[in-house]
């Protein structure tokens, strides 16, 4: 397997010879421009961020709202647009990525110098998404719209510390916490009474940018000594609407929370590291250790962070997950969807008009190819169940109710999102409703509709803790360097990742 590994801190004679991000917006949910930050002596004009938008709004995935889509779905994650700042260049290539409903868009140039150059699109998309994570750590869990307006100074200090002349420069939560203060409620009620953002900034050195390990900070010390281990797994999975597998895949990350004093080194060991495919580290990961013992040996950072992320490796020439099989997913969907002329039967209009019915049952199963730790005890319990419904452009509005639960729709962006909350095999949750069309939709619409190919397909959110797919576990956990005996926890996690139901 090819084992991609990102390095965000370029080397000097890359940087002489490839320019990196020229610019970089945010963008909220409805395209307006929250923040706005140039790197180099050129201006890129804002004229790139309507050009995006209106490409990206000609999708599903962004027609604002919001509950947008995700992005990767239905936007190309590298746009080339043309260049209107008079730079010399004929075309920019536009990077975006989403998160929590904003848009992080960097402007890259295409020529610089009068020769093309080739800008490495996965450091790009890897930072834009490190800034995000950044936001989140910061700001707190979702980092949206709202978050970032209370917090705009904070903002743009990380961007000023997180970025030199266009390229990623300090991107460790260690050393950006030394350098810029998170907020606190505190220190916002000092900043109102002084009137001054200073107190944000930090006069200290971080003291790992003159250490070689840049991602943990010196003299760290706790009262409590332990680390937290998550192994959580993702489903990328297309069903159809009769419940039936038509592509998966399996993801998965180990997520830590570290909590240690001094400098520990630390050992992970697995129960199966065959397992494994296509892995990524942290920089704290001796990645030769790994590739000789299969072990992961390491100094982890204070604080949480992302150990490692890899893909569940697949059966031979069956190209799909053995325990992934048809039938086997713990959650099923059944959308029923409709479009004809209900208005005689009291649906989606009057006289006859053309309108629409959606009625969703969902179910559990505990029968699934889910491999439980021994520490579950208990019928199988869902958590965090909610379902993303886009409806057409051609829907005006619709009337929705449900048994379980609470349903919002949104008028603006045409999204429904269904907040269920937990589920046991005994709850059986449904959605009924009608929809009413757009009045100049519905002469064109009544021959065609009831094909169901208008009708996108349904998002479902679910996590069950104490469970995974691979069944890869922890063997081991050990602690050398500090003579303190650390509280250890591992725990699985299966979540859905872009977990889609096709509605026709």
């Amino acid at each position: 397997s090819n084992t991609i590994q990102i390095q965000l801190q370029p080397t000097l004679e890359s940087r002489r010879t490839v320019d990196m991000i020229q610019s970089l917006f945010v963008l909220s949910p409805t395209g307006d421009i929250l923040i706005e930050r140039h790197f180099r002596s050129i201006l890129t004009s804002r004229t790139v961020c309507d050009i995006f938008w209106n490409r990206a709004s000609e999708s599903l995935g962004h027609r604002g709202g919001s509950n947008p889509l995700p992005l990767y779905d239905s936007v190309p994650p590298v746009m080339e647009v043309p260049d209107v700042s008079g730079s010399g260049g004929a075309t920019l290539y536009l990077f975006s990525v989403l998160r929590d409903g904003l848009t992080y868009l960097a402007a890259c140039p295409s020529v610089i110098g009068g020769g093309h150059h080739e800008i490495p699109p996965l450091l790009v998309i890897e930072f834009l998404h490190k800034i995000a994570d950044t936001f989140v750590l910061y700001f707190g869990d979702p980092a949206d719209e709202s978050a970032v307006k209370d917090n705009f100074s904070t903002a743009y200090q990380l961007l000023e510390e997180m970025v030199d002349h266009g390229w990623p420069l300090t991107t460790e939560p260690n050393a950006l916490t030394d350098l810029i203060r998170p907020p606190t409620v505190l220190a916002k009620i000092q900043q109102a009474i002084s009137g001054g953002s200073s107190s944000i900034l930090s006069e200290a050195l971080p003291t790992g940018t003159v250490s070689n390990m840049p991602w943990r900070k010196a003299g760290v010390a706790h009262p409590n000594n332990e680390i937290y281990i998550d192994i959580v797994e993702e489903i990328d999975a297309i069903l159809s609407s009769s419940g039936g597998v038509i592509s998966s895949e399996v993801s998965g990350s180990i997520q830590a929370q570290s909590n240690l004093s001094g400098v520990p080194d630390l050992l992970l060991t697995f129960n199966d590291p065959s397992l494994i495919d296509d892995c990524s580290f942290h920089p704290c990961v001796r990645y030769t250790r790994y590739e000789k013992d299969g072990v992961v040996s390491f100094v982890p950072p204070d604080g949480p962070f992302e150990l490692m992320r890899y893909r569940v490796r697949m059966n031979g020439n069956a190209g799909q997950f053995s325990n992934l099989a048809v039938g086997n997913m713990p959650i099923q969907v059944i959308p029923r969807i409709s479009y004809g002329k209900f208005g005689e039967r009291g649906g989606g209009g009057g006289g006859g008009d053309v309108g629409g019915r959606i009625s969703l049952s969902i179910t559990t199963r505990s029968i699934s190819s889910l491999i439980y730790s021994s520490s579950r005890k208990g019928p199988l319990v869902v958590e965090d169940v909610t379902i993303v419904i886009p409806f057409p452009k051609f829907v005006r509005t619709a009337n929705l109710n449900v048994t379980m639960g609470q349903v919002i729709y949104d008028e603006a962006g045409k999204i429904a999102k269904w907040n269920i909350g937990k589920l046991d095999e005994k709850t059986r949750p449904q959605l009924n409703g009608t929809m009413v069309l757009e009045e100049e939709s519905q002469e064109s619409l009544a021959s065609s509709l009831g094909s169901g190919e208008e009708q996108p397909s349904l998002f479902v959110n679910w996590k069950i803790l104490l469970a995974s797919v691979s069944g890869l576990n922890v063997s081991g956990l050990s602690v050398t360097g500090e003579h303190y005996k650390p509280y250890k926890g591992v725990r699985n996690i299966t979540r859905s990742g872009t977990f889609q139901i096709r509605c026709h």
